[in-house]
């Protein structure tokens, strides 16, 4: 995050915890150096980008899981959205754009890994809304216990975890073997195949 965008977050956060109220936010988490061809295209439970929205839905508050430019695609002509592939000698297959977020047909393309995750505010207000008494069936208001005013920051540092256990999962399903030496053997040897 550069300074002035951690500046304002700082900013909304201390707006909020003054209006005795919470914020979520979106944070992104990118993941780079990955060979193409982890995860699947042949069944739903293995394509990488549906493993890694399920893990991140899965996680508190969040609402929302965008792979590359996400949801802005879905208002673009195919033209603008996809990723055209290029060709080099010295570089083999490239592209000139990452919309996708280095998935492409459930695995990785090489190209970087874009995930965005969206956090609703935290419930637990210290200016609690209103609820209904589950006993009594009359309005009320919820309940205070205690609350962050903003749980997107520590949020961020579960979901890079997740995200980085996902992607040792595919890649170890892929290269793995019994020991370091194995694995790193079926992983040069992959490059090695891949390049030719």
């Amino acid at each position: 995050v550069c300074k002035k965008t951690g500046e304002e977050m700082v900013r909304m956060i201390e707006r909020a915890r003054k209006h005795s109220d919470t914020v979520g936010g979106k944070y992104e988490i990118r993941a780079t150096g990955l060979p193409a061809g982890l995860g699947s295209y042949v069944h739903y439970a293995r394509k990488l980008d549906g493993r890694l929205a399920g893990v991140l839905m899965s996680k508190q508050s969040v609402k929302a899981v965008e792979i590359g430019e996400g949801d802005r695609l879905g208002s673009l002509f195919g033209s603008d959205a996809h990723d055209e592939i290029f060709f080099s000698k010295t570089g083999g297959y490239y592209h000139k754009t990452n919309r996708a977020g280095g998935i492409e047909g459930g695995m990785t393309n090489g190209e970087d890994l874009i995930v965005r995750v969206t956090m609703k505010p935290i419930a637990t207000l210290s200016r609690p809304l209103v609820s209904v008494n589950m006993r009594t069936k009359k309005t009320e208001k919820a309940d205070f216990e205690r609350s962050d005013f903003c749980a997107v920051p520590a949020g961020s540092v579960i979901g890079e975890a997740l995200v980085a256990f996902v992607l040792a999962d595919a890649f170890l399903e892929k290269f793995g073997g019994d020991s370091l030496t194995e694995i790193r053997r079926n992983f040069n040897g992959y490059l090695k195949q891949i390049r030719s």
